[in-house]
């Protein structure tokens, strides 16, 4: 029996990770885990742009129950893959022994950026409006930079990096071809 290979789907907020993931799930008949869903009020450094001021080690963003989650899943599942949303890739050391791929969607941060607004503006909740304004203010203001920078970081150590905009089924059409085919590095 071929032991469950870990892919962590890499990427800024919007690039289409939880897309992605969800398609080649489907596709592949396997489990997914997605971020936010294991994150905690103090996963992430309290004032983000001070974190990025003083390197943005990412290894401070801490999710203890996604790794658990991870460990659990792989002792368990009989399946030939677990598809992760990890935006760092292997650039956490609490998560990079247990990731076998990184894919990296390299989707340029204005269309990144559009997505999340229009996520935003159809979502039904009234709050989602009201979210929109003060995220565009620390985007301009931060986000921009620390989105740019962990996809910088994560980059430099993934097996698989996709540069062109396609829709999600598309997207889970070639990462599921390049796993099909060995999965070697293509940078």
């Amino acid at each position: 029996m071929n032991e469950m290979k870990i892919v962590a789907i890499s990427g800024a907020s919007g690039c289409g990770k939880t897309s992605a993931i969800k398609k080649l799930s489907q596709k592949f008949n396997c489990p997914y885990l997605l971020f936010d869903d294991h994150t905690e009020k103090d996963t992430y450094p309290k004032e983000m742009k001070t974190w990025f001021d003083k390197g943005a080690d990412v290894n401070a963003i801490e999710t203890p129950k996604f790794a658990k989650a991870i460990k659990q899943l792989k002792i368990k599942s009989a399946h030939q893959y677990l598809f992760i949303e990890e935006p760092f890739g292997r650039e956490r050391a609490s998560l990079a022994p247990l990731v076998d791929y990184v894919v990296l969607l390299d989707t340029p941060l204005e269309i990144c950026l559009t997505r999340i607004i229009k996520r935003n503006i159809t979502s039904a909740s009234d709050d989602s409006c009201r979210f929109i304004i003060p995220y565009l203010i620390r985007y301009e203001d931060h986000l921009r930079d620390i989105y740019q920078e962990c996809v910088n970081q994560v980059r430099l150590n993934s097996d698989l990096v996709i540069t062109e905009v396609h829709n999600s089924e598309f997207t889970a059409k070639l990462i599921g071809n390049w796993l099909k085919a060995g999965s070697k590095s293509i940078c």
